[in-house]
Parts: structure tokens; sequence; C-alpha cells
């Protein structure tokens, strides 16, 4: 988090709540006339989007008008939260990709090219 960004919480921020992973949300503590509250999020450690939960992000972009607080019961075909590695050293990488040496593995012989008539 940036100084800037310290400062503006500590002055205009009101605390809502917590998630799972620690991330902090926060709220404007004064209304402007006719002006949408202005909601925002500290993230815990490194700032990842994809670290918000759905509902935390469905308050974030006024969804909804109650903030999460509760959390919600967790169903048996929702997966553990895995980070996006887009840009890192540990992206995926497919066989044959120039990042992971080019390498790809011979043509079975299936392949027929197009040829024009």
């Amino acid at each position: 988090m940036s100084i800037g960004t310290h400062l503006f919480t500590l002055l205009n921020g009101a605390f809502v709540g917590r998630d799972e992973f620690g991330n902090r949300y926060y709220r404007n503590r004064r209304a402007r006339a006719g002006r949408r509250e202005r909601r925002w999020v500290i993230y815990d450690g490194e700032a990842e989007a994809s670290r918000v939960p759905p509902e935390w992000h469905a308050w974030l972009h006024h969804t909804i008008g109650e903030a999460p607080i509760h959390a919600r019961p967790k169903r048996p075909w929702q997966k553990p939260h895995e980070p996006n590695l887009t840009g890192t050293a540990e992206a995926y990488r497919p066989p044959g990709s120039e990042l992971r040496g080019g390498r790809r593995s011979p043509a079975t012989g299936d392949y027929e090219p197009w040829q024009p008539t």
C-alpha cells in the first residue's frame, strides 16, 4: 500500500469488514450528495484482484447494497482459491511454447496441409 492510499484511508475511510484472505474493506465516512458511495479494498500482502471473494467483489462494484460481513457457507463443489499466475515464472506454458524452449513433439502424420487448387 502506498503512503497516499494509507493517508486517504486514515482520513476518509470507515472500516467495513475483512475477508478470509485478510483483505480489509472500506467505504467513505462522509456521503456526498448526488454521488455514489466510494468503496475500496486494502490487500493483505500482494495486491492481486483475483483474491477478492465474489461476495466482496459484488459489494465493491455496488451490485449488492450491504457488505457481506457474515461468511457464506462453502459448497462441496467450490474449489479453494488459486492465484492468477499470468506474467509470472510459474505461469502455465503449453508444450511447444517459446517460453518453454520452443520444442514440440513431431507431427504424427495425420495432418494434411491445405493446398489451393
